[in-house]
């Protein structure tokens, strides 16, 4: 009886395995593959709420008591299997792909879990096979994260090739390239460089945010082809080292940096390391365009100027910039070196909100030789970027701001300004957000900062999953014991609040989507 047992515990551990090992594996693809992500977005969601940290406990508890009792690992297959409550095996929003390097990875995860249990065979038959199976249950985020760290060199080594072959096409295309890099505002400055530029020269721009070393040998060499001009590259890092590594195959003849902030703070620890990381992006670069706004970014600029380097400063504050771009009775007006260029009308009215990317992108447009007539002339025009407050029409008439691309403070108070202005009398003003991640040491405090600063604004906030549930509502009750007035509401999923809005929403409202999770995020 007791062997019977111990072979149906055994079985059930080992069909476990597959649906906790495709879910961890799935949760690794989204963070690009990164070692520890696995095991870091495990602790998020086993600890979200008391149920699932009940569930975990019991899971690993009885992973030890198999080795007593074989039923016990009864408990812990059936965690394994269905893993923390919500996290889908599929996934809702972001299914798993299988690419050439998931495959690798479940391939490589089934050989170190296989690995793992014969181990346990071998040293104790099949109850040392059932207590090793049952740990790999429990330890499979770790598993996931150890393969990860295996692959890495050999990943690298296969990625060569597409590199070699990118620099290769640069080298022989020569295109000036425009390197842009900043905490957040790079996707923004981007376009707007991309589209200053195209009535002069012939440009290709990095698509979406294709920003790491992968997504801009792809953009090279299916994009780039004989006869372009420029190669405008948005260029991202996780730490230091990333950005001058992609600096020495695609090296920028103007650098670009816009902004500094939180984002990623969680990886990088501290601003200043942040800094030193996004400032890689100018070692070789002839001119570098900085935005004066950011008091980070302008005392790097001090720090270029001394050391005998380009600097274009500019602004959209102070108009005694090199480069200016000023909101004007409803349009933008340019300046250069201080001295008015002119104004451009914008069509349909609305004033891109992150000016200083604008003037960024100015500042680039005219050190590639666009006269200041030719950047006014194409500012009135400037393109909606996707997923960053661009506004719609929903079915009810309601105005829609859609900035669910955007995840730092910053950027977070600007879309409430624009909730603000874009207000109409008699209508709700409603946010609905998950808030924001990767802020590491400050995440709790800057979203409880959101949702104090949205309560003097919204009249309605509708929050999204759990992530940052805890942190919103104390900033919410915060700011109704200081005498607003806002209504909270939770939901577990966008397409929840979505449903939730189609059923309230009047003509006259307003919505501001601020951020958007994945469903790997609890």
């Amino acid at each position: 009886m007791t062997r019977a047992i111990v072979g149906a515990a055994l079985g059930l551990c080992v069909v476990a395995l597959v649906p906790d090992a495709l879910r961890w594996v799935r949760v690794a693809q989204r963070e690009h593959y990164l070692p520890g992500s696995a095991s870091r977005f495990a602790w998020r969601w086993w600890t979200s709420r008391p149920v699932s940290a009940a569930s975990a406990l019991a899971a690993g508890a009885a992973a030890v008591a198999s080795a007593f009792v074989a039923a016990a690992a009864l408990v812990t297959a059936a965690a394994g299997a269905l893993g923390p409550p919500g996290l889908g095996v599929r996934g809702r929003t972001a299914r798993l792909r299988w690419t050439r390097r998931c495959t690798t990875l479940g391939a490589g995860v089934a050989v170190g879990s296989g690995a793992l249990v014969g181990t346990g065979a071998m040293l104790g038959g099949a109850r040392g096979a059932l207590v090793a199976s049952a740990a790999v249950v429990v330890a499979m985020p770790v598993v996931v994260d150890g393969v990860l760290t295996v692959l890495r060199p050999v990943e690298d080594r296969l990625a060569r090739h597409f590199v070699e072959d990118a620099a290769e096409r640069v080298a022989r295309v020569r295109p000036t390239i425009v390197g842009v890099t900043g905490s957040y505002g790079k996707t923004s400055t981007k376009v707007y460089i991309a589209h200053l530029l195209a009535g002069r020269l012939s440009v290709v721009a990095s698509p979406r945010s294709f920003n790491n070393r992968a997504g801009l040998a792809r953009t090279v060499n299916e994009l780039l082809v004989p006869g372009t001009d420029v190669l405008v590259a948005e260029m991202g890092a996780y730490g230091p080292g990333e950005i001058a590594g992609l600096c020495a195959w695609l090296p920028p003849k103007v650098a670009v940096l816009t902004a500094i902030g939180p984002v990623h703070l969680e990886r990088f620890r501290t601003l200043e390391r942040t800094v030193a990381a996004k400032s890689e992006i100018t070692v070789g670069a002839e001119v570098v365009v900085v935005n004066g706004d950011d008091p980070l970014l302008a005392a790097l600029a001090d720090r270029l100027v001394q050391s005998g380097r380009r600097v274009v400063r500019c602004s959209a504050l102070d108009r005694e910039s090199d480069i200016a771009v000023l909101e004007h009775e409803g349009g933008l007006a340019l300046y250069v070196s201080g001295r008015h260029a002119g104004t451009a009308a914008i069509e349909g009215g609305d004033v891109a909100s992150a000016r200083s990317n604008v003037a960024c992108a100015a500042a680039v447009a005219l050190e590639l030789g666009c006269t200041p007539d030719e950047v006014i002339g194409r500012l009135g025009s400037l393109p909606p970027v996707a997923n960053r407050l661009a506004p719609v029409r929903s079915p009810s008439g309601a105005l829609v701001l859609d900035d669910t691309f955007n995840s730092n403070p910053a950027g977070a108070a600007l879309a409430l300004g624009e909730l603000r202005s874009r207000s109409r009398p008699g209508g709700r003003r409603y946010l609905v957000t998950p808030g924001m991640v990767e802020l590491g040491s400050v995440q709790r405090s800057e979203n409880a900062a959101l949702a104090r600063a949205a309560a003097e604004v919204a009249t309605d906030v509708i929050v999204v999953g759990r992530t940052n549930r805890r942190a919103l509502v104390a900033g919410l009750a915060e700011a109704r014991a200081s005498g607003h007035d806002v209504a909270e509401h939770h939901v577990v999923t966008r397409d929840d609040a979505v449903a939730l809005l189609r059923g309230v929403l009047q003509p006259e409202d307003v919505v501001l989507y601020e951020n958007d999770l994945p469903d790997h995020f609890p």
